[in-house]
């Protein structure tokens, strides 16, 4: 008779997936015919751009290309994002040394912490968090210090906090701005702030920067290598995901700090050969040709958010417009309150027909919220809206 997966070292210490308690009975109800809309997982609808689907498809048909890549990624990809933070963020890299390309950014957060994190070092995460935020540090054998991060200048007064009382400082800081999922902003002054304490402290700072390119009412996100110093201490993880629409793709760079990206590049040596070299072509293009495409992207999440956040407060459930990310992280209604965002998504997806995310799946610190991801067209968010009125009205009466 075989083990249980709870008794394999790693496997048992993590918890539940919460979130499939919401696909389940998703799954269920459209395995019954039933039309639900799906806010649940921030998986972007749109397509990628087509110049980059056409060289994908060329260079596929190329043999040589058909080979084993290199596990830090072809040499003219780490050119081209390194170009797009000189344009973008003023930020100088070498591409020999401070760039990386990872299979997405769970691959390059998870095997960082498998590269640089030893038993028992303490990480700084965020709470809430996406949970690889926090389960990778376990996973690495790590102890996550959670601290709250919907208020910057919280955060930083906690973190200082740690500083002053851990018997040994952290090993690690670990930051995700704007943040998933409570769609929480930064400006460079924080950065700065966290910056000055890693180096004070001999800590090194790790920036989940995913949602860059999302960002509305003219408002930038900064990138942490735009600070002085960060270089020393600090590397930054990008993807393409959500800025190109290239979701499936799974084309990450970790950049910054020589000694980080080194370090992944000798850990990643011994798991990966790096991304099929067809795919690292055409996102060489991504990042030339298709700046444009990027600020449609970010256009489609920004008309989505005021859609949603609009129909919502006017319903009756007052949502504030998020300032970035492809999320907005919305307090449970005043009536709900008591059950929990578990129950209360449960509730939703079996009176309204609206699936979400239960804040409690991002940590404890995130059950009074639900997170919706901006991933519907206008037709079904208003169809959505309409099936939310309805149900808080017929809970009202």
């Amino acid at each position: 008779m075989g083990s249980s997966t709870e008794e394999y070292y790693r496997i048992g210490k993590l918890p539940p997936y919460v979130f499939a308690v919401v696909n389940e009975m998703k799954a269920k109800l459209r395995a019954a015919q039933y039309d639900v809309v799906d806010f649940g997982m921030g998986n972007p609808d749109g397509a990628t751009p087509r110049v980059v689907v056409a060289k994908l498809a060329e260079a596929a048909r190329n043999p040589k290309n058909h080979r084993y890549s290199v596990s830090r990624g072809i040499p003219n990809l780490r050119h081209e994002i390194t170009k797009r933070y000189a344009r973008n963020y003023g930020v100088e890299l070498d591409p020999e040394t401070e760039a990386i390309v990872t299979i997405g950014a769970k691959d390059a957060l998870a095997h960082l912490m498998f590269a640089v994190i030893g038993p028992g070092d303490a990480v700084v995460t965020p709470s809430p968090c996406y949970p690889i935020h926090q389960w990778g540090v376990i996973m690495a054998e790590g102890e996550a210090v959670p601290l709250p991060v919907a208020n910057p200048p919280e955060f930083l007064n906690r973190l200082e906090d740690v500083y002053r009382k851990a018997v040994k400082p952290p090993k690690l800081i670990l930051l995700n701005y704007p943040h998933n999922p409570t769609t929480a902003t930064v400006d460079l002054e924080f950065f700065k702030s966290v910056i000055a304490l890693a180096s004070r402290h001999g800590t090194m700072v790790l920036h989940d920067f995913a949602y860059a390119d999302l960002c509305f009412d003219g408002y930038k996100a900064p990138s942490i290598l735009q600070v002085e110093g960060a270089k020393e201490v600090a590397v930054e993880i990008f993807s393409m995901t959500k800025s190109y629409n290239m979701a499936g793709w799974r084309v990450g760079f970790c950049l910054g700090n020589a000694r980080m990206i080194k370090a992944l590049a000798r850990i990643k040596s011994y798991l990966d050969y790096g991304i099929f070299q067809p795919i690292q072509i055409a996102a060489i293009i991504a990042l030339r040709e298709c700046e444009e495409e990027v600020h449609k992207i970010c256009h489609v999440y920004e008309r989505r958010r005021d859609l949603l956040c609009e129909g919502l407060t006017a319903g009756g459930w007052p949502v504030g417009k998020p300032k970035a990310s492809m999320f907005v992280w919305a307090p449970i209604p005043e009536g709900f309150r008591g059950i929990g965002s578990l129950e209360f998504s449960k509730l939703l997806l079996e009176k309204a027909l609206v699936a979400v995310s239960p804040g409690i799946g991002f940590g404890p610190a995130g059950d009074g919220h639900i997170r919706f991801a901006l991933i519907e067209n206008h037709h079904r968010t208003r169809q959505a809206i309409r099936c939310i009125r309805q149900f808080l009205k017929d809970a009202k009466s």
